[in-house]
Order: structure tokens, then C-alpha cells, then sequence
């Protein structure tokens, strides 16, 4: 999986919600509990980033993995998951950063 450059600013609550079986009402409340939660984990990923802190990087790009993908932010699930699974395996030759700066620039596009 390759860095993608993702743009969730046109979201359609109606397609949303029956990709994930709810309401379209629900969709603005799950939208900014997931813009909340991800401002600390996106600033703690950048300090696990940072530091070159493997088992921090694995488990805050699988908090952000599974908050997007839960959402169907497939592009931010995707890159997460690459992170995630690279440091479970301490791999060095990943760019964490790069990842970490497309998803923070893709989440920074979802309307809140």
C-alpha cells in the first residue's frame, strides 16, 4: 500500500451511514467523536513516530486503523494499517512519517 493522498471533504452521510448500517442522523455525532478522539492519538503516533517507538507506533496506528475503518476512511485504514503492521515487525525501512503527514492531511479534510 502506497501513501495515498485522501479527500473526505465531499462525504455523503446517506452512502456513509448504509456502508456502515446506521442512520444518516448518526453520522455527524460519529464523525466528531472520531475528529476528537484522533487529535491525541494522531499527536501520540507523532511522538511514538518521533522517537522510533515501534510498539507505540503499532498501537496508535491500530487505534486510528480501526476508528477509520470503522467509519469507512479506507485510504487512512489502509495507511494506518501499513504503519502498524511495519512496526510490529520493527521495521526501519518504512517512512513513518510520510504516512503519518498523509493521514493527518486526510483527516484534516473531513468536515466537522
Amino acid at each position: 500500500m502506497s501513501i495515498q493522498n485522501a479527500d473526505y471533504s465531499n462525504i455523503n452521510f446517506e452512502e456513509m451511514a448504509t456502508a456502515i448500517g446506521l442512520k444518516a442522523k448518526h453520522i455527524p455525532m460519529l464523525i466528531g467523536s472520531f475528529m476528537d478522539e484522533s487529535v491525541g492519538i494522531l499527536a501520540s503516533l507523532e511522538e511514538a513516530v518521533n522517537s522510533n517507538d515501534y510498539a507505540q507506533i503499532k498501537a496508535h496506528a491500530h487505534s486510528i486503523k480501526g476508528s477509520a475503518g470503522n467509519l469507512k476512511f479506507n485510504e487512512v485504514y489502509e495507511m494506518a494499517k501499513v504503519m502498524e503492521l511495519g512496526a510490529a515487525d520493527a521495521k526501519s525501512d518504512i517512512d513513518y512519517n510520510s504516512y503519518l503527514s498523509a493521514i493527518k492531511s486526510a483527516v484534516a479534510t473531513i468536515p466537522n
